[in-house]
């Protein structure tokens, strides 16, 4: 008499590239990326429409897509800036610079910050009223502390941006660790561990998912703090060639930085989704087989 050894074929889930190339390959037999291109290309066409098809009169002085993307790629173009000028990119570097320092900032203080306000409540009962008091005051309403405090315009500008992604950060944090089920703490009691081992084990990564998702909350708040910032007290920078192309009358330019400054923004949020998606691999792949 034969028997029959059965095998169990334990499927474990991709990990690191292969889980990046396993998402894009599944993501290409949704509607998610062919219903994303086509709204963008019926926000072309509707910007086409209004401004070089029907001509209507509120967009009567906007520049047209056409005439934008003809300009944004003219290795002589008629406004000073395209791809093809250096002056185009030193805005750009600049931009980015500030904002790498800036979210740098915010992060090393505003992750630190959350959690022990998490974590410790008599911590946050001292400084949660502070921060709420802070917090609703527009960027814009720093613009002259931040010139009075710091001298130059690289500072102030850094300053503001830092300062409008620190609240975000800090706040997603805090709410990070207050979701994390009471029982994790219970279990870790049970078994012995030390508060810094509750701290390092339970509530940092149990905070991780709230943490990212206000990081790439923040970047985009850096992104338009610094924008404001730029127009104030700039002197290069996306904001300030906005700005300098709007008072000198050059809208075409105009659009191409708003243009640049989506793109980039959009970049900058989909590299901190990367990191995530890097640092909770466990979460990603529990996702991945509930086929999210």
């Amino acid at each position: 008499m034969t028997e029959k050894k059965s095998t169990t074929v334990i499927q474990e889930a991709p990990t690191g590239l292969a889980m990046t190339l396993h998402k894009w390959k599944a993501s290409l037999k949704t509607p998610t990326p062919y219903l994303m291109i086509f709204g963008i290309g019926l926000w072309i066409g509707t910007y086409y429409l209004f401004v070089e098809g029907w001509k209507l009169p509120r967009f009567s002085k906007l520049p047209g897509p056409v005439e934008v993307i003809t300009e944004w790629l003219n290795p002589d173009p008629d406004w000073g800036i395209s791809l093809f000028t250096p002056e185009y990119y030193d805005h750009v570097i600049v931009s980015c610079r500030r904002i790498l320092i800036a979210f740098s900032i915010s992060t090393g203080l505003g992750v630190p910050l959350g959690l022990f306000m998490g974590w410790s409540k008599t911590f946050r009962d001292y400084t949660f009223p502070l921060l709420e008091t802070l917090r609703p005051i527009p960027i814009l309403a720093w613009v002259p502390l931040a010139i009075l405090m710091f001298s130059g315009l690289e500072t102030p500008v850094i300053y503001l941006a830092t300062l409008a992604s620190f609240f975000v950060t800090t706040l997603n944090t805090l709410l990070g660790v207050d979701s994390i089920d009471e029982s994790y703490f219970r279990a870790a009691n049970c078994l012995g561990s030390k508060p810094r081992h509750v701290f390092w084990h339970v509530v940092v990564p149990g905070s991780l998912p709230f943490i990212f998702t206000g990081l790439q909350i923040s970047i985009g708040v850096a992104w338009f703090s610094l924008v404001a910032a730029e127009m104030v007290s700039g002197q290069f920078g996306l904001g300030y060639m906005i700005v300098d192309s709007y008072m000198n009358i050059t809208y075409v330019t105009m659009v191409i930085g708003m243009l640049t400054l989506g793109f980039v923004g959009w970049v900058s949020s989909a590299l901190v989704r990367m990191a995530g998606n890097r640092m909770m691999q466990w979460r990603v792949r529990a996702l991945a087989l509930e086929g999210r």
